[in-house]
């Protein structure tokens, strides 16, 4: 009943928080600890390959070789994307654990490097990445004095210092989200790759969270927010060429940022805005007008994220002229070239 009781108490679809809620009412001892982790992923496990074996029940043996990542966004690969999404994050009391996995390979590797085959692979992944990132997103918690929901994760955290000794408890609450995100996105010739990548995240990140408008520029702006909305990807980035005639031009980010500002500004700018601009800094245009309307930005949005993909590149410096003239105004400079880019992204995109 104790059981029952604590899973009322916690989001039950959140695999840890189950665990976690379980091991606390009903492991009191190190030892018991020990044996309920074991046998939690025991019979868990078990039950994720039967349904694995039942699925392929059909299907002819084959003889046992190395596997790759499992492309569907379910199964072991949701594991391993939440066991990657993990790292990095708060880690008070209890040291990181690293190990191999094929997705942290591909994490790491440029997009520009990616053969054909592996474009699909990382299509997909990219997909799923932002599907959970927008998920994590929507349901954030922060921390609270009082609140009926209990923190398991930090109480077992500060539990740790104790001995597993739970005197403390710690609390939280529904973070109320009023952040909006607006990505302006360059398509000219030398961000075309990147441009591909980051604009099926922003499709992915789009359908599930809302709040984002979109735009791609080269030598002129367009607005591409309903055609990335409900749709099939492909489907999606055939409209988005079709309606920017300029795709791989050359680039003017200066007079595409004063277009942004004249017509779309009074209505998406305001303190709870996080405006990310994705480019490479390359512009043929006027650099006052970019000085211009990258202080225009910043005075009116809430922060300014700037994703360079050069910036990933081992010794790479921001001396093109279009990137010197824009960094004074940006909150945060951070590369685009690759997954593990991406997750951080979601880091800087929380503001309250």
């Amino acid at each position: 009943m104790d059981a029952l009781r604590a899973l009322e108490l916690i989001d039950v679809g959140d695999r840890e928080e189950f665990r976690l809620a379980l091991r606390t009412v009903l492991a009191m001892s190190p030892e018991a600890q020990r044996v309920f982790d074991e046998i939690f992923e025991r019979f868990w496990g078990r039950r994720f390959e039967e349904e694995e074996k039942t699925e392929h029940a059909e299907k002819e043996p084959q003889e046992e070789r190395e596997e790759p990542v499992d492309l569907d966004g379910q199964g072991e690969l949701d594991r391993m994307l939440l066991d990657w999404l993990e790292t990095g994050e708060e880690t008070e009391g209890k040291e990181a654990m690293y190990s191999y996995s094929p997705l942290e390979v591909l994490s790491r590797k440029d997009f520009s490097s990616f053969t054909p085959d592996e474009v699909e692979e990382i299509t997909k992944l990219i997909l799923l990445l932002a599907r959970q990132l927008a998920t994590r997103m929507s349901r954030r918690m922060q921390r609270a004095h009082r609140s009926h929901l209990m923190d398991l994760r930090r109480t077992m955290r500060l539990s740790l210092r104790r001995g597993g000794e739970i005197l403390d408890l710690s609390f939280k609450r529904r973070r109320i989200r009023k952040t909006s995100i607006v990505l302006l996105c360059d398509v000219s010739g030398s961000m075309d790759l990147y441009s591909r990548f980051l604009i099926q995240f922003v499709y992915a990140l789009q359908n599930a969270l809302g709040k984002v408008e979109t735009f791609v520029f080269s030598t002129s702006l367009h607005r591409v927010t309903e055609a990335l909305k409900g749709r099939d990807l492909q489907e999606a980035l055939a409209e988005v060429s079709l309606l920017v005639p300029d795709w791989s031009g050359g680039t003017r980010i200066g007079a595409c940022l004063q277009a942004f500002l004249e017509e779309y500004g009074d209505r998406l700018l305001n303190r709870h805005t996080v405006v990310v601009i994705a480019s490479d800094g390359w512009d043929t245009g006027d650099p006052d007008l970019l000085q211009e309307a990258m202080a225009a930005l910043k005075r009116r949005a809430g922060k300014i994220i700037w994703l360079n993909p050069l910036l990933g590149s081992p010794g790479y410096e921001p001396i093109c002229l279009g990137m010197s003239v824009a960094l004074p105004y940006v909150d945060i400079f951070a590369p685009a070239h690759n997954l593990e880019s991406l997750k951080q992204l979601a880091r800087h995109l929380g503001v309250s």
